[in-house]
């Protein structure tokens, strides 16, 4: 998979009760961070640590990880520094083995980890991914049909 396009429907919860519609997950937090760009990779790192701030949570508390691998040592990295525990790191299968949509990697990782979080009835989740010139993000998303 390296060339496709995605879309994730997002809204109010009021908006999707308006609708009808329930919601799988909310996003609990999210954030970014810069690294110097030398580094380029390490992005992550940060922008987790802010979001998990954010959320009040603690990385204990994350059932599920997507981390978008744009390379080995990258990923490894990230897992490293974060003390990741590998068991819930893209436990599909992540973009070294299945390849990186580069515009709908993003949509890709989300719907991945949503369908996973929900399969594994696990209550929250983390997708993270680094950018060009040292940029991270980290989105932390709560599984609505969990309770804690």
């Amino acid at each position: 998979m390296n060339d496709g396009a995605a879309a994730v429907l997002m809204m109010s919860e009021s908006k999707a009760k308006e609708h009808g519609l329930s919601p799988l997950v909310k996003v609990k937090a999210y954030a970014s961070a810069g690294v110097d760009p030398h580094v380029m990779g390490i992005g992550p790192v940060p922008a987790t640590k802010k979001a998990l701030d954010k959320a009040g949570l603690t990385l204990s508390d994350i059932g599920r990880i997507e981390l978008n691998e744009a390379f080995a040592a990258q990923s490894l990295s990230v897992v490293k520094d974060l003390e990741l525990d590998p068991a819930i790191v893209n436990v599909n299968g992540g973009a070294i083995a299945l390849g990186h949509p580069v515009g709908a990697t993003g949509a890709k990782l989300t719907v991945t980890l949503v369908n996973e979080m929900l399969r594994s009835n696990v209550k929250y989740g983390l997708v993270t991914a680094c950018m060009a010139g040292g940029m991270g993000i980290s989105i932390i998303y709560e599984n609505m049909n969990v309770e804690r």
